[in-house]
């Protein structure tokens, strides 16, 4: 991918000739498929985790000490009230936000983040309102607590993926415990659904809680901090982190075993093996996997009319080498192709989101992070 990441443009925005309209700077670069362009919405946001899209245009963004806030034009807002009080240390703190499908009439949202109690830190899902005014959350209400809590601070999962019955699907990571992901009586490594009230769903497969925790949907996982549904299909996919290696795209089924810590494609950063190999008769295999780890810090599955020549490929927010991955699938679903953009030019990239419009957002994780939106470049095709 030819990148023309020196060159700024003023892109002026002129509306039925008006000389008042605004200015944005942006970056053209160059894709496989079509010019893109790149514009900062807005940095000074500390460490950054996630971004919603509010009904009227502006956007709801979280930042990993604790704070949300409301970016309108241009504008950051101050933080909202309200926020519980989150577990910033090693990789804790507040995490992903997602609108309730009905939040045009209740104002309700989702969120997640490490919290704490007398065992240590973990992580929590809530439900919330937005005050009118946007400056306070109201009813705040932990709608899920995994059962065990301890002192480690890392690998708490954390992305929501929301279905279409309104029913919350919550990743969790293992923790930095690798066996937990294999204990189906513990949260930790495991996909969980629940109803938006926390109650458990009658389709879980384990919902008399016999042979697992009742809002467990699946097990095996590492780290998952992407989680979506296709909406061509309604599928439910994951991105996780592997250890040195083995980061993984999963098809996400109910009941299933996806074998950390079993098997893997990844070592541990010692560089010692992990495990019992990448197969075993019971475990799910992963769709890709990418060696080295790229760190994926979100999935979106593309579907939008400002890109239709990207409608259906997976596009996975990267840390380590701070891109934007775009997995191409063939008829069958396969991956087939690889295109890595914005390779370090905008830092760790964390969330990414499909707005309305079919333009992309991504924030950055870094001190300094930054709202970023990706729209077709004034050149058309790449």
């Amino acid at each position: 991918m030819k990148r023309l990441r020196d060159l700024r443009f003023g892109i002026a925005l002129i509306v039925a000739g008006s000389l008042a309209s605004p200015i944005f700077a942006a970056d053209i670069v160059n894709t496989k498929k079509v010019e893109v362009q790149v514009e900062t919405i807005v940095d000074g946001l500390e460490h950054p985790w996630a971004v919603a899209v509010l009904p009227d245009g502006a956007y709801l963004v979280t930042e990993r000490p604790g704070r949300m806030r409301v970016i309108r034009d241009g504008k950051l807002s101050a933080p909202i009230a309200g926020v519980p009080k989150v577990s910033s240390r090693g990789q804790g703190g507040l995490f992903d936000v997602e609108l309730a499908p009905d939040f045009a009439a209740t104002r309700t949202i989702y969120f997640t983040a490490a919290t704490t109690n007398a065992d240590g830190s973990g992580t929590q899902a809530f439900s919330a309102s937005l005050s009118p005014d946007e400056k306070t959350l109201e009813n705040v209400k932990a709608i899920f607590t995994m059962k065990r809590f301890t002192s480690g601070n890392i690998q708490y999962g954390s992305r929501i993926a929301i279905a279409k019955d309104g029913s919350l699907f919550i990743s969790i990571g293992d923790r930095g415990d690798r066996d937990r992901a294999q204990d189906w009586h513990d949260d930790a490594g495991s996909i969980v659904h629940i109803n938006a009230d926390g109650s458990i769903p009658n389709d879980n497969p384990f919902k008399d809680g016999a042979k697992a925790l009742p809002e467990i949907w699946s097990k095996g996982h590492r780290n998952p901090q992407g989680i979506t549904f296709d909406t061509a299909d309604d599928k439910l996919y994951t991105v996780e982190h592997g250890a040195r290696g083995g980061d993984e795209i999963n098809g996400i089924e109910p009941g299933k075993n996806y074998g950390w810590p079993i098997i893997t494609y990844g070592r541990d950063y010692s560089g010692a093996e992990i495990g019992e190999g990448t197969a075993k008769e019971g475990l799910e295999q992963p769709l890709y996997y990418w060696d080295p780890s790229i760190a994926p810090g979100a999935l979106a599955i593309y579907h939008g009319k400002m890109f239709p020549e990207w409608n259906g490929d997976f596009l996975v927010a990267a840390l380590k080498f701070q891109l934007l991955s775009r997995m191409q699938r063939d008829d069958t679903g396969a991956f087939v192709a690889e295109e890595r953009m914005f390779d370090g030019s905008y830092g760790r990239m964390r969330d990414i989101v499909i707005a309305p419009d079919g333009a992309l957002l991504i924030v950055t994780d870094e001190d300094n992070g930054a709202l970023l939106r990706v729209s077709r470049g004034p050149g058309g095709n790449g």
